[in-house]
C-alpha cells in the first residue's frame, strides 16, 4: 500500500472513533426531552383554578391563574421574606416611627459633622460656595430669595434624619451609623437654635423637637387651580402690545466684583473696591482731628470679612447672645467676660483680656490658641483679613 493509502486509511479511521466517542458520550451524558415538561408552582393564591391554556416560557410551562381581583398571575418568584422586607423599608415617619436604637448629642454631633459635613456645609452648617445652608434664614420665607434651611424650611424633624442616613456624606451615602446621624441631625438643630447645646437625640427626645415651619405646607391644588390656565392653546403672534423688561436675574455670587477687568480679587480687596470712597473724594490728609479714627476702606473689608462669624455671633445695636457671645467691646473685655453666656471651660480658664494681638491670635488660629474651646471656626488664613476684622470690631458702637 502505498504512503498516501495508508495516510487516509489512519485519518478514516481516526474520524471514525471520533465519532463514536461522542455518541457514547452524548448517549450516556445527556438527558432525553421529556414528553412532560415541568410546570412551574403557582403562587398560593385564593382560587387555584387555571383561567388559561399553559403558555410557554423559555422551555418551561407557567400555568396562569386568576386572584381575587380577577386579574391573571403566573407562578414565579415567591413572598418576600420580612427580613428582606425589612432592609428596603428604611424610611421614618414625622412621629418617628422606623427610627433604630441610637442617640447622639450636639457636642459630639459637632466632631463628626466638622469631620464628614464641613467640607460642603461649613464648620457651622452656615454652606461653603454654592453647597446648601442648613442653618439661618429665619424669616425669610415671604422674601423674593428666600434662604431654605432646615431651622427655616423643613417642616419635619424626621425629614432631616431620613435624608442623611439616606444620602449622606455626599460621595459616600449610607456610611454614617445611627448614632453618627442622630449626633449630626441634633447639631443641625442646635445650629438653627431649636435645641440647647446639652441636648441627645433618641427615638425617646424625637417628638419633643419642633420645626418652625411644620405648618407652612399646605395641600398641592396646582392641578384644579393652575394647570387649566397653562394648558390652552398657544399665542404665537400679537399676544402682547408693548414688550418690557420687568425684573432682572438675581445675583447669584459666581462672579468676582473686578471692575477693572483683571485678576479676580479676594473678599478683603472686592469689598474695599466696592464699598470705600474714590480717593479723590477722601478727606484732606491734613486733617488731624480725623487721623485717629479708624481706617474706613480696613473697616468695611472687616465688615466683609464678619460675614463668616454672622452665623455665630452678634455685633451692634441689639446684638444678643447665639451660639456664640456677642462682640460689642470685644477689644479690652475679659476673656469670657459676657454675661449670661455658657462658655466652655477651656475658655473660662484662660483668663487676661482680649488686647490686639491675644485677639489677632485667636482669629488666626482658636484651637490652637484655646485648646479644647467650642468654636469649631478653623480660623483666618490671610492676616489683612484678621486686621480689617479687628478694625470692625473696634469701630462698632
Amino acid at each position: 500500500m502505498s504512503k498516501s493509502r495508508k495516510l487516509y486509511a489512519a485519518t478514516a479511521v481516526g474520524i471514525a472513533l471520533t465519532f463514536t466517542a461522542a455518541a457514547n458520550f452524548a448517549d450516556r451524558n445527556i438527558a432525553p426531552m421529556p414528553v412532560s415538561p415541568r410546570v412551574l408552582a403557582a403562587l398560593p393564591i385564593p382560587d387555584p383554578a387555571p383561567v388559561a391554556d399553559a403558555a410557554p416560557l423559555g422551555g418551561l410551562v407557567a400555568a396562569a391563574h386568576a386572584d381575587e381581583g380577577g386579574a391573571t398571575r403566573f407562578g414565579l418568584g415567591r413572598e418576600a421574606l420580612p427580613q428582606e422586607v425589612a432592609a428596603w423599608n428604611v424610611d421614618v415617619t414625622p412621629d418617628g416611627t422606623g427610627l433604630p436604637e441610637g442617640s447622639g448629642d450636639v457636642m459630639t454631633g459637632e466632631e463628626v459633622f466638622v469631620e464628614k459635613c464641613a467640607a460642603c456645609h461649613g464648620d457651622f452648617a452656615e454652606g461653603v460656595g454654592n453647597w446648601p445652608k442648613l442653618a439661618g434664614g429665619d424669616g425669610t420665607l415671604a422674601n423674593a430669595d428666600p434662604v431654605k434651611t432646615v431651622g427655616s424650611y423643613w417642616p419635619y424633624l424626621s425629614t432631616v434624619w431620613d435624608y442623611v442616613h439616606r444620602s449622606m456624606p455626599f460621595g459616600n451615602a449610607q456610611s454614617l451609623t445611627p448614632d453618627e446621624v442622630y449626633a449630626i441631625t441634633a447639631y443641625i438643630l442646635y445650629s438653627n437654635f431649636l435645641v440647647e447645646d446639652d441636648f441627645v437625640l433618641s427615638p425617646e427626645t424625637f417628638a419633643e423637637v419642633e420645626m418652625p415651619n411644620e405648618g407652612g405646607f399646605i395641600v398641592d391644588d396646582r392641578p384644579e387651580t393652575e394647570y387649566p390656565q397653562w394648558r390652552t392653546e398657544p399665542c404665537m403672534e400679537g399676544c402682547k402690545d408693548d414688550v418690557e423688561i420687568t425684573m432682572r436675574a438675581t445675583v447669584l455670587d459666581v462672579t468676582p466684583d473686578d471692575p477693572t477687568g483683571d485678576e479676580p480679587m479676594t473678599g478683603t480687596e472686592a469689598a474695599i473696591a466696592t464699598e470705600a470712597p474714590d480717593a479723590a473724594q477722601e478727606a484732606p490728609a491734613e486733617d488731624t482731628a480725623e487721623a485717629t479714627d479708624p481706617d474706613p476702606e480696613l473697616v468695611a473689608a472687616g465688615e466683609a470679612v464678619f460675614r463668616q462669624c454672622r452665623a455665630c455671633h452678634q455685633v451692634g445695636e441689639g446684638a444678643q447672645n447665639r451660639m456664640g457671645p456677642h462682640l460689642n467691646d470685644i477689644l479690652g473685655r475679659a476673656v469670657g467676660g459676657v454675661e449670661d453666656f455658657r462658655y466652655s471651660g477651656a475658655m473660662t480658664d484662660m483668663g487676661g483680656t482680649w488686647d490686639h494681638d491675644t485677639l489677632a491670635q485667636f482669629l488666626t488660629d482658636p484651637r490652637g490658641t484655646v485648646p479644647g474651646t467650642k468654636m469649631a471656626f478653623a480660623g483666618l488664613r490671610d492676616p489683612q483679613d484678621v486686621e480689617a476684622l479687628i478694625a470692625y470690631l473696634d469701630s462698632v458702637e
